[in-house]
């Protein structure tokens, strides 16, 4: 007890002294260092922690020192969202400098088991990435970031030089530029001469959405293993091109906690790991309370986090044979803050991350050649479990889909994951695969447990309580037909992406285009042609058009684009634009010489309906998940390049709203909305798309008639420890799990869809009630529903044939409400055109079909609607 007192003393301290301008040597070892480098202080003007370094000053200094050391060379690996340059350092001693690709492919080749043997260990360094502040306002990382890399180009010393001589350093300073230099300006901006500690302060207050994130508001913490984004893209690319052996993750916590460093909670590391991954990790950890210790600083572990979600830095590694290590310090959020262990300075901060990045290299220098054994043994063992696994594989495909298809394959092409074409037609697991579009990944190849952790489904679990998400299995979230198939024939291995070409079959025609609403990016084509100004319709019937190659069948949602009366546009006009935007999206189109058709609806039927070019709206702000806010600004600019505005809750109130037809309200809390001004919008022809809570919220002011459905109360005990309360709120929680959902594919909302039934990402445990109009709900969860991941059994059982989508009537606009989020994490590939169908067809949803918002059945015009069939 004594000793503790002592500590947080010393703690309280440190922090206190903060007023008094650090010497280096409060950072760094007491030691000589070469005066041709310059300090971070002598190149910034000011020391480290006085001011949060920007990403510009940041990367200047990194190439200085670059510039002037022979041990650091510099490299651009990527550009974020906003064109920062992704900066990777090299750092090592000159005679592995003058071999250093060598030593990468070595490195590259102690995870082939037949070349792996070749290598002399004795030889060989050990190599290290070293990446800091993912999350851009957790910014004594990328503080940090500066001094360490003084610290192994300028220092002096015998156990530098030595290290240097037996370890390769990549530092990777700055894993998310965009939020890092977004919350320096803030924090920056609103910084006293005279430092303030008031938590309430507005320094410590971000402005929505936070510095968290990426220019989109990503989490790219969560996207190691999904790579959407540019950051994570340029960072995998290194992974493999070096295969680390250890990789760590430069994180920070709430201001009240202490220093968090791996391992986490041992029965929630993923069953795939190795056990002597963790045995290294605690192997490792050794180094850092030996460090910490040294300043006094208060730690702890193995009490908190996980290592089970792949998609994360500090368990990505585990899954390639790397050690993968997250540190978590206690965030001064800003430059100076009180705590419960005292005030909470940014250099204090500083300091104990540049404590273990030295303490990971110690680890590493000490550990060197268990390291790289673990290394070579982890694919070896691989390759033996691969061999067990014979000739099995996965196979899958999309007949109609090859954009989403390609996106799939690209996405295990940068993991090093062995794709091949189908070499013939095969049957699995009672479903077909045909050879012209399906592929198949091997079991046996050297990613095998990767391959595993993407495509392998759980329902099983040791613990009921998880970091993250408790499942993520790829194919489904793809929305592809896969199956595991005992034996297959590999064509031709796939080197790269195939690539979609689009193009007008049966070339230019006076009379009609048509638009297939299959492909991923049919959207993108269609926002591309409303965008000139073309009229454009959607057939909500089947129909075999005349084309000049025969006839051919279209389905539901094909998309019609007639060659006349198109605001004075010739013929020749009309082409040129359907042409253009069927390059750029890479989807084709069709010519159809006739509206008489051989067999459904004419082309001049009223079951085809007019479109309205989407002008979007998506509320954000203070309560609104930004997360999911900018999981639709990312599709919408990124992917189907539509333009839209975001405006913040409270401003709704003196908008404009009439230059809208659809708005969008993702997961939140929207107390500040004007709901009746939103209703009125509505009312006149809107299509409001709501969100998990922000439908509960619309429900309740009278503008959707999803409601909301409850579990029944997990049993309980009469009395439960204290201690297990966490743990059993927690296993009542659904942070993330893929469900069957069943779909009318006649519905507008279910356009481009071929199977009835679908994956569907989920996380909380709110569930819609079935509505009373039979036909207002395209989708629903089967009865059990349950694919892969977590679930309690109340919730299992309250899931079962509940509402995943409801379409709401209320006069002359519609609500289209969502149980799930279609966009989750942008990975979500097979969702995505559930939300699309929303914004481009909800307005041609009739509304008979439609719930009314107080959960009885729109009955106005039923008999009208019913006897021609269609909306008038």
């Amino acid at each position: 007890m004594k000793k503790l007192y002592l500590l947080v003393v010393c703690v309280f301290l440190s922090s206190l002294l903060f007023a008094q301008k650090k010497d280096l040597t409060y950072y760094l070892p007491d030691i000589s260092y070469d005066k041709n480098i310059p300090t971070p202080e002598e190149y910034l003007g000011y020391q480290i922690g006085e001011w949060h370094i920007g990403h510009d000053q940041l990367v200047g200094y990194l190439k200085e020192v670059a510039r002037l050391s022979p041990r650091v060379t510099i490299e651009e690996i990527s550009r974020s969202h906003e064109r920062r340059p992704l900066v990777l350092l090299t750092i090592t001693s000159e005679k592995n400098h003058s071999r250093i690709d060598k030593i990468a492919q070595e490195h590259r080749n102690l995870c082939e088991p037949q070349k792996s043997a070749n290598i002399n260990l004795d030889n060989t360094p050990a190599v290290i990435y070293q990446g800091y502040t993912i999350h851009g306002n957790e910014a004594s990382g990328t503080n940090a970031a500066p001094l360490v890399a003084y610290y192994l180009a300028a220092a002096q010393s015998q156990e530098v030089e030595n290290l240097l001589q037996n370890v390769v350093v990549l530092l990777d300073p700055c894993f998310n530029p965009d939020g890092m230099n977004r919350f320096a300006s803030w924090v920056n901006s609103h910084k006293n001469k005279n430092l303030t500690s008031d938590p309430q302060d507005r320094e410590y207050e971000e402005a929505y959405p936070r510095g968290r994130t990426n220019h989109y508001w990503f989490d790219l913490n969560r996207d190691w293993l999904l790579v959407q984004h540019p950051e994570s893209q340029g960072r995998i690319r290194n992974f493999h091109k070096w295969k680390p052996n250890i990789l760590t993750d430069h994180h920070e916590m709430g201001t009240n906690s202490t220093y968090f460093f791996q391992p986490g909670i041992p029965s929630r590391t993923n069953p795939i790991t190795p056990a002597l991954n963790q045995e290294l990790t605690g192997k490792i950890a050794e180094f850092h309370a030996a460090e910490l210790d040294k300043i006094g600083s208060l730690y702890y572990t193995r009490e908190s986090f996980d290592d089970f979600y792949y998609g994360k830095g500090s368990t990505y590694p585990d899954v390639n044979g790397c050690i993968g290590i997250l540190f978590e310090q206690a965030s001064s959020r800003g430059h100076l803050q009180e705590s419960e262990n005292g005030l909470l300075s940014f250099p204090f901060t500083i300091r104990n991350q540049v404590a273990t990045s030295i303490s990971t290299q110690k680890a590493a220098l000490n550990l060197r050649k268990e390291l790289l054994t673990y290394q070579r043994d982890f694919y070896k063992n691989a390759s033996n479990e691969a061999k067990q696994a014979g000739t099995k594989g996965y196979v899958f495909g999309d007949a109609k889909d090859l954009s989403k298809l390609s996106a799939f394959i690209d996405l295990l092409l940068q993991h090093q994951v062995e794709v091949y074409k189908l070499g013939q037609d095969t049957r699995a697991d009672g479903m077909a695969f045909s050879k012209e579009n399906s592929y198949v990944v091997p079991l046996n190849q050297k990613q095998h447990r990767l391959i595993r952790g993407m495509f392998e489904t759980q329902t099983s679990f040791t613990d009921s309580l998880f970091y993250d998400v408790s499942t993520w299995t790829l194919p489904l979230s793809f929305n592809l037909d896969y199956a595991l198939a005992s034996s297959f024939s590999k064509g031709d291995k796939i080197e790269k992406a195939p690539s979609t070409k689009g193009s007008i079959i049966g070339g230019q025609t006076n009379y009609t285009y048509a638009l297939e609403w299959d492909d991923y990016f049919a959207p993108n084509a269609l926002y591309a042609i409303q965008k000139e100004g073309i009229l454009t319709k959607v057939a909500t019937r089947k129909f075999t058009a005349i084309t000049p190659n025969g006839n051919r069948s279209f389905n539901y949602g094909t998309v019609l684009v007639n060659v006349q009366n198109q605001q004075d546009k010739t013929s020749d006009e009309v082409f040129e634009i359907v042409q253009k935007a069927a390059q750029s999206s890479g989807v084709s189109l069709y010519s159809i010489t006739s509206g008489l058709t051989p067999e459904g609806v004419d082309l001049g039927s009223p079951n085809i309906e007019p479109l309205k070019q989407p002008k979007v709206l998506l509320l954000v702000g203070r309560g609104v998940n930004s997360y999911d806010a900018g999981e639709v600004w990312h599709l919408l600019d990124q992917r189907y390049d539509i333009p839209m505005s975001m405006m913040e809750t409270s401003d709704v109130s003196s908008a404009k709203l009439d230059r809208y037809n659809t708005i969008v309200l993702v997961d939140g809390s929207y107390g500040s909305v004007d709901a009746n001004k939103l209703k009125k919008w509505v009312q006149s022809g809107g299509v409001l798309i709501t969100f998990k809570r922000a439908a509960t919220w619309a429900q309740a002011h009278g503008l959707s008639g999803a409601k909301a459905k409850k579990a029944n109360p997990k049993p309980q005990d009469k009395r439960r420890p204290y201690i297990k309360a966490g743990e059993d709120y927690g296993s009542n929680y659904i942070g993330g799990a893929i469900f069957e959902i069943e779909l009318d594919l006649t519905h507008p909302i279910a356009y481009g869809y071929h199977r009835e039934k679908m994956p569907s990402f989920r996380r909380g445990t709110l569930f819609f009630e079935q509505p009373q109009n039979a036909y207002s709900m395209p989708a629903m969860y089967s009865a059990n529903p349950l694919m892969s991941g977590y679930i309690s059994d109340n919730n299992k059982e309250a899931i079962g044939n509940t509402g995943n989508i409801i379409v709401t009537g209320i006069g002359r606009g519609r609500s289209i409400s969502f149980a799930d989020n279609t966009n989750f994490r942008g990975f979500w590939w097979g969702t995505n055109k559930l939300f699309a169908n929303a914004i481009f067809f909800g307005s041609i949803i009739s509304r008979s079909t439609t719930e009314s918002p107080n959960s009885t059945p729109n009955k106005e015009e039923n008999d009208e609607a019913l006897e021609h069939g269609h909306k008038h």
